[in-house]
């Protein structure tokens, strides 16, 4: 049995995963703040590291999903994507959508363990506690380690030059974040933070 049909199916799903990423975390900002009146997207000052990140991440997660959204009726678009012949076979993609799906159901958990808590973006005037149960117990930033699954597994998901560059952009704008929010937590909790630094590993 062969499983040539495999890249296509990922064609299929690719667009629905996406979709569901956007309704989700739209619903959920929506929510949040109609509900409990809460602020959950701090893009930082104008022009900071911290804004830069956050306008990145905005523009591939639309160009990622309108992609994803317009290659199923119009499988044409692939040949502006720069397919690599050489690693969309079963096996390469079969991984890939493993991996993205995993990765985003890392970090969706990690988003339900913060509850009211999470946001995206640095709060200036947050958090009112450092984390370090659950999973924070492994890794300084969890979601962050789920987010980087994601995008490996998108890439290997849809093995293109755009994937590629998504993937080179989407971990370095990962690496900027985590050294902003690292900053933020250390002026945040001098005393605590530092100890939790050295004792546990800022990915895995």
């Amino acid at each position: 049995m062969t499983f040539q049909f495999i890249p296509e199916f990922a064609r299929v799903y690719l667009a629905v995963f996406f979709t569901f990423v956007a309704v989700f975390y739209t619903f959920r900002i929506i929510t949040k703040k109609q509900r409990h009146s809460l602020d959950t997207v701090f893009p930082g000052p104008r022009f900071s590291a911290s804004w830069w990140n956050h306008l990145a991440f905005r523009f591939f997660r639309a160009a990622i999903w309108m992609v994803c959204l317009l290659r199923w009726p119009f499988p044409g678009i692939d040949a502006y994507l720069g397919i690599l012949p050489g690693l969309n076979v079963a096996p390469v993609v079969s991984t890939g959508l493993l991996l993205l799906t995993s990765g985003f159901a890392l970090a969706i958990s990690v988003h339900f363990h913060l509850g009211r808590h999470w946001r995206s973006g640095i709060d200036p005037d947050g958090p009112a506690s450092l984390r370090t149960d659950g999973l924070y117990r492994f890794t300084r930033n969890p979601m962050f380690v789920g987010v980087a699954a994601a995008q490996l597994g998108f890439f290997l998901s849809l093995p293109s030059v755009f994937t590629g560059l998504c993937l080179i952009i989407g971990l370095y704008t990962l690496h900027r974040q985590i050294l902003a929010e690292e900053e933020h937590l250390e002026g945040a909790f001098p005393d605590h933070y530092p100890v939790y630094k050295r004792h546990v590993r800022r990915w895995l």
